[in-house]
């Protein structure tokens, strides 16, 4: 066989693993959610919150009935692990459209037996076509905090919500006014900008973003990135400058597929270190 057809023959292979790998992952792997279990070392921790649960969920990025479907399954997983506290870091939505009210309410209204203990804070998606003050609306009627550039005491935890950098909508400064003594979690959407906290001021930073990179190949290789969400893509960074946790999220962005990323609901536990 001549050079030209085994190259031929080698790019036609190529294009037809990609073409596999994009249809298992919108079938399958962007489908297989995952619950992940940490345990978050905190130093000089009070006693009262050693042991304190916390469900995060980040990115459903609500669009469709398939998108509405997998963030209500995320919901009822979270509730299942009877956390003391509920975390949405953002981009509750791809885009706002008519219907995305409805959307979100059916996927978030087992919510309400939180009573009140769900805090949440918007993304760069949530000002799509649209605004976070839509997502306000919403939250209210569901009983859900949301936080823009401010802080909310609740549980003997102060949650300290920034607005999206990425939308030039954020103020550390203005978020850490209200911000009492208490211990403080920082929610901010885009994780790569906890280099900006206040050294010290939070115990512990959560964020999504990122999507874990959406494709993980070997060696480490995540050929898509975000803005601000590439240096800290998933999981717990102990040695960042406040201790960050960056959850993968549950919906997709871009291509609808993910491979070797599934989908994730994760709860931490603050434990004393």
């Amino acid at each position: 066989m001549r050079t030209r057809d085994l190259a031929a023959v080698g790019a036609f292979g190529l294009s037809a693993l990609g073409g596999a790998m994009l249809v298992y992952g919108a079938l399958v792997e962007s489908n297989r959610l995952v619950l992940d279990k940490l345990d978050i070392p905190i130093p000089n921790l009070p006693e009262h919150l050693d042991g304190f649960r916390i469900a995060v969920l980040g990115d459903l990025h609500v669009g469709n009935t398939y998108s509405t479907e997998l963030a209500r399954r995320a919901v009822d997983m979270a509730l299942d692990q009877d956390p003391d506290m509920v975390c949405f870091v953002g981009d509750f939505v791809s885009y706002w459209k008519p219907e995305s009210p409805w959307m979100l309410g059916d996927a978030l209204e087992p919510l309400l037996i939180m009573d009140g203990s769900v805090v949440a804070i918007p993304g760069n998606h949530d000002y799509k076509t649209g605004s976070p003050e839509i997502l306000r609306i919403i939250l209210d009627e569901l009983n859900i905090k949301l936080l823009r550039n401010e802080s909310w005491v609740h549980k003997g935890i102060c949650w300290t919500g920034i607005d999206s950098y990425n939308e030039d909508a954020a103020d550390v400064t203005k978020a850490f006014s209200n911000a009492t003594k208490d211990p403080t979690i920082a929610l901010w959407h885009e994780p790569d900008l906890v280099d900006q906290l206040p050294l010290g001021r939070a115990m512990l930073q959560i964020s999504g973003h990122s999507h874990g990179g959406q494709f993980k190949f070997p060696f480490n290789l995540t050929p898509m990135t975000s803005a601000n969400g590439d240096k800290y893509r998933d999981g717990f960074y102990p040695d960042a400058s406040t201790p960050l946790f960056v959850t993968r999220g549950v919906g997709t962005t871009g291509p609808p597929s993910r491979f070797l990323c599934p989908p994730q609901v994760a709860v931490l536990t603050l434990v004393s270190a």
